[in-house]
Parts: C-alpha cells; sequence; structure tokens
C-alpha cells in the first residue's frame, strides 16, 4: 500500500524521543504525494520498483514536480533564480501541511539562502537575518502549522478511492 513508508510511529514509551518537526513533514510530504501519484494511476516512486528509462518518467515527474513553466519564482542577491510550480502533487502537498505554498515557497527559500546571501554581500549573518526578520517570522509561522497539519495526516487513515475534485 502507498504511503506505508512515510508514517512514522510515536516510540513505544521508554524507547526514545518523538519524532521532530522535520521528520512528521517529510513523512506527511511522502504520504500525500505517495496518494496523489497512486489517485493519478502512477507507482510512486518510494512505493515500487524503479521506473524504466523514458517518456513513463516524464509523466510521473510532471506528475509529482508539476509541468510546463514555473509559476513561483525568486530571485536571490546572490544572482540564482529559484523556481517552483504550483501544480504537480508535492505542490498539493505543500499546499496541504503549509496552507500557503505561495508563501511557504517565498519564505522557505529565503530563510535557506541566508547565509549565501552573507557570503555574497560581505555582511554579517547577524545583519542579513535582522534584514529578513518577516520571511523568517512566515518560516516560522509556516513550518508550524505544517507540523501540526502533518500530524494529522499521519494519524489519519490513508484516502481510499479517488477524492472529489
Amino acid at each position: 500500500m502507498a504511503g506505508c513508508a512515510a508514517t512514522i510511529p510515536a516510540p513505544a514509551p521508554g524507547t526514545g524521543p518523538a519524532p521532530g518537526p522535520d521528520e512528521l513533514i517529510k513523512a506527511a510530504t511522502q504520504r500525500l504525494t505517495d496518494a496523489c501519484l497512486t489517485r493519478q494511476g502512477f507507482v510512486p516512486p518510494s512505493a515500487g520498483p524503479g521506473l524504466p528509462q523514458g517518456a513513463g518518467d516524464r509523466r510521473v515527474a510532471e506528475a509529482l514536480f508539476g509541468a510546463g513553466p514555473a509559476e513561483l519564482s525568486l530571485a536571490l542577491p546572490t544572482g540564482h533564480v529559484v523556481r517552483a510550480h504550483t501544480d504537480g502533487c508535492l505542490a498539493a502537498a505543500q499546499q496541504r501541511l503549509y496552507g500557503d505554498q505561495p508563501g511557504w515557497f517565498r519564505a522557505s527559500v529565503v530563510v535557506n539562502n541566508l547565509r549565501p546571501e552573507a557570503d555574497h554581500t560581505g555582511r554579517p549573518l547577524a545583519e542579513v537575518r535582522a534584514r529578513h526578520r518577516a520571511e523568517i517570522a512566515d518560516w516560522e509561522r509556516l513550518r508550524a502549522r505544517a507540523a501540526t497539519e502533518a500530524t494529522t495526516v499521519l494519524t489519519s487513515p490513508p484516502p481510499k478511492g479517488n477524492p472529489p475534485a
């Protein structure tokens, strides 16, 4: 059954710490993307053998990551441009978990590139972080929401059949 490998059960008492937010979010993202791919008639990569190279790979990649030009784009002070799709199973999982996929994209790209920005601009990291207080606050708020939503996803039974569109 797709998604089973993505379930992180709570540890038995005395066996260790509960999974952290990152592990919960990763597992819930896997469960949601596996279910989405399955609804589209694909075998999720984590749930089955590797697919043959070719058109099938492209179709799975488009179903997972989105197709066509990326709808989200953010230019970084380093000169790099980061892009993402708002369609595809991964985008749908992010929307479900974070509640604001475009907002999560912006906040996570900025937060994940604070050190490269500091290195590129020659500014201290503390100064760069202060400059991006709003994005850091958005990242923290959206990540907390995703951790809560991930717990719900992982403790709910996997969906059966095709949900209404």
